[in-house]
């Protein structure tokens, strides 16, 4: 009897989740021209960089018509952040997210305001990967690409400065774009394995020249309201960051829980194992104790999804997908390792709303996904992920140790 009335309870309790989560058709939809085509390339090409046409093409998208959702800055609860600014056309999110947010742990450290410089920190990951290119012999990733964590390693060992001090610009652009300088960087790097020119001191020495010439060169210091720093002294002594403060929470199973573990991705390109790996409903709690609880965090994962609609600016996991009240830890490792969950972008979470029981996070984004809308409005370089899209997608976060300090009390016993 008890069993039936069990089984009667959870039959209840199953139909409630899924009467909450209507079907969500699919579409095939042509894309059309966005922010990225029609601001970001048309200021470049107007730079004499070389065009890139636009494509069209039709993509299986979830079916938003007729649907709402709490799709306005205005609804939720933010913490502190400067607004977004755009990546241009680089893949350097993972810089511009991490960079946002110690902007925002600044300001909750110390209550300043200060623009930090994204490629202050882009110049020197380069030259890191370099020098590890050259000591493992060719056999490391060399990419644009990188972790949230390699802020915090470029932190340590070469500080940081604000923006208006190293932009990294080059003169008379608008947006950001590396293409020309990275196609000159991979150049250069592949013909040194092609010839075996493994001298340390040299490679990094052209790579440096190469960035110079695109980037500019990084001051070795600077003033900064009448006092002058040093990068690293301006990070310990003006904005008062420590690094090891800083965590990776990771969720995954093909590492064991409750110990550190590398997260097995290209962009981890130095193969850190400094990554808090738990299960997920550890993870997603403690993500949402850490932002209820004022701190921000950098999230990353996969954006190339059917339910990112980049015109409503809203993620969801539609129900032709996975029903969500399945997804668990082998929905989530199933996509990972099949590589239908790709590790593709870095943001900045910095907000939260409940609407019916149901969490939503406020997004700040550098890509031009999020751009596709008027410039002047509220919304613009801002998503809004249902807390399902964040459980099933999004793979990893970065934050204050403090805001985990139960879920890291956990490890080693």
């Amino acid at each position: 009897m008890k069993k039936i009335i069990f089984t009667i309870s959870a039959f209840i309790i199953v139909a409630s989740v899924y009467a909450q989560q209507p079907k969500t058709p699919g579409v095939m939809k042509e894309s059309k021209p966005g922010y990225y085509q029609n601001t970001i390339m048309k200021d470049i090409r107007a730079a004499d960089e070389a065009s890139e046409p636009a494509k069209k093409e039709k993509r299986f998208q979830a079916d938003f018509s007729g649907m709402s959702f709490p799709n306005k800055v205005s609804f939720y609860q933010q913490e502190w952040h400067l607004p977004p600014v755009s990546q241009g056309n680089t893949s350097t999110c993972w810089c511009f997210s991490t960079t946002s947010f110690f902007e925002s742990e600044v300001h909750r450290l110390t209550g300043q305001e200060v623009r930090l410089s994204e490629m202050y920190t882009v110049y020197w990951e380069y030259v890191e990967r370099a020098r590890r290119f050259v000591a493992e012999r060719g056999n490391s990733a060399f990419g644009e690409g990188s972790e949230a964590n390699a802020v915090t390693r470029d932190y340590k060992k070469y500080g940081i400065v604000p923006r208006e001090v190293y932009s990294g610009m080059e003169a008379g652009r608008k947006f950001y774009t590396h293409t020309k300088m990275f196609k000159e960087l991979k150049g250069y790097i592949d013909n040194v394995k092609n010839t075996n020119a493994w001298n340390e001191a040299e490679v990094i020495s052209t790579v440096k020249s190469i960035l110079n010439h695109y980037m500019g060169v990084p001051p070795e210091s600077f003033e900064w309201k009448g006092t002058k720093y040093t990068p690293k002294e301006f990070l310990s002594n003006y904005l008062k960051l420590q690094m090891d403060d800083y965590v990776d929470v990771l969720s995954y199973m093909q590492q064991p829980f409750w110990q550190k573990a590398e997260y097995e991705v290209e962009d981890n390109w130095w193969h850190s194992r400094e990554y808090y790996n738990v299960p997920l409903e550890d993870y997603m709690k403690a993500l949402k104790n850490a932002i209820r609880n004022h701190y921000t965090v950098v999230i990353g994962g996969d954006v190339s999804e059917a339910g990112l609609n980049r015109e409503a600016q809203v993620a969801i996991i539609p129900t032709f997908d996975i029903a969500v009240a399945d997804i668990d830890d082998n929905a989530r490792q199933f996509r990972f390792s099949n590589k239908t969950t790709t590790d593709d972008h870095g943001m900045h979470l910095i907000g939260w709303y409940e609407q019916d029981g149901t969490d939503w996070y406020l997004i700040k984004d550098s890509s031009s996904g999020s751009r596709n809308n008027d410039e002047a409005a509220p919304e613009f370089g801002y998503y809004f992920f249902r807390g399902d899209y964040i459980k099933l997608k999004m793979m990893d976060f970065l934050v204050h140790k403090d805001a985990v300090k139960e879920l890291l009390a956990k490890f080693g016993k």
